[in-house]
C-alpha cells in the first residue's frame, strides 16, 4: 500500500519539478509552461538539475535491474520532503506504481515508497493538492482532450478536464471512443509498429470528426505519436500540453484586459 501523499505547505508551497525526458528532448516549452502555471498558483518551483528519467522505458521493456538503477538515482535526486510535480501522468504513474512494484523485494524500497508518496501529476496537484477548480483565464479555442492510458484509474484526467472546462471561451470537443488508446505505449510502438500506427490512425479519425482547433493531453508521448502520424498522412494537427493551454489562457486574458 502506498503512503499517503505529501501535500504542500499552504503558507509557501515549495515543489520540485520533474521535467521528464520528452520535455528535455523535444518539448521544453511544456516544461516552461508548467513552471509558469505553478508559479501563478503560488508555488516556489525548484528544479534539481541532476534529474534524468523515471525509469519507465526499461521497466516496460522488462529490464527491471536497469530500471531500478534509474529509479534509485531519481529517488536520490528528489530526496526530501517536498512534493514532486510531473507534467506527465505516465511518469507520475511510474513513480507512484511501477517503481514500488519493482522494489517489492529490495532492501531500499523505503526511499522509493517515500518518493511515490510525494509524486503528483500536474493537474492532479493543482486541483487536489492546491484546491484550484476554476482556472481564471480566457482562450477562445475548440479543444479535444485525449485522456492517456496512464491517467486511467487516477485523478489526473478528471482534474485536467475540470481545469480546461473552467476556462472562459474554451470549448471541449467530444469525440468517439474517447477512452481508446493512442497506440504509442512507449516501447510498444517500437516492438509492434504496425499495430501501434493502426491504433493511432483510429484515434485520429475520431478526433478529426469533432473538428477541434487543438488536440490537448497531459501526456506528451501520446501527443508526439498522434502528431507524427498526422504529419505523415499530410493532415497535421495542432497539439498542446495541458500546461501550455493553462499558460496561454492566462496570457490571452492579460492581452484582452490590457487592450
Amino acid at each position: 500500500m502506498l503512503a499517503e501523499r505529501v501535500r504542500p505547505d499552504p503558507a509557501r508551497p515549495r515543489v520540485l519539478l520533474m521535467a521528464t525526458c520528452l520535455c528535455d528532448a523535444f518539448f521544453d516549452g511544456a516544461a516552461a509552461a508548467t513552471v509558469e502555471v505553478l508559479e501563478w498558483a503560488g508555488c516556489a518551483v525548484e528544479f534539481p538539475e541532476a534529474q534524468t528519467c523515471c525509469g519507465q522505458p526499461a521497466f516496460n521493456g522488462g529490464d527491471w535491474a536497469a530500471s531500478r538503477r534509474v529509479v534509485r538515482h531519481t529517488a536520490g535526486v528528489f530526496a526530501g520532503d517536498l512534493p514532486v510535480v510531473v507534467p506527465s501522468a505516465s511518469c507520475a504513474g511510474m513513480l507512484r506504481h511501477g517503481a514500488p512494484l519493482e522494489f517489492e523485494k529490495e532492501n531500499d524500497r523505503g526511499m522509493v515508497d517515500a518518493l511515490a508518496g510525494r509524486t503528483w501529476e500536474l493537474c492532479d496537484f493543482l486541483v487536489n493538492a492546491l484546491g484550484i477548480t476554476k482556472w481564471p483565464g480566457r482562450l477562445p479555442v475548440r479543444a479535444a482532450f485525449h485522456r492517456s492510458c496512464h491517467s486511467r484509474g487516477t485523478a489526473s484526467g478528471d482534474a485536467a478536464l475540470t481545469l480546461l472546462g473552467s476556462i472562459d471561451a474554451l470549448v471541449l470537443a467530444p469525440f468517439g471512443e474517447a477512452e481508446q488508446c493512442c497506440g504509442f505505449g512507449g516501447t510498444f510502438s517500437v516492438g509492434f509498429p504496425n499495430i501501434s500506427s493502426a491504433m493511432g490512425e483510429l484515434k485520429l479519425s475520431h478526433i478529426r470528426e469533432s473538428q477541434p482547433d487543438l488536440l490537448v493531453s497531459g501526456d506528451l508521448s501520446c501527443l508526439m505519436h498522434l502528431a507524427g502520424l498526422a504529419e505523415r498522412d499530410g493532415k497535421p494537427v495542432k497539439i498542446a500540453h495541458v500546461a501550455e493551454v493553462l499558460r496561454d489562457s492566462l496570457a490571452h486574458a492579460r492581452i484582452i484586459n490590457a487592450a
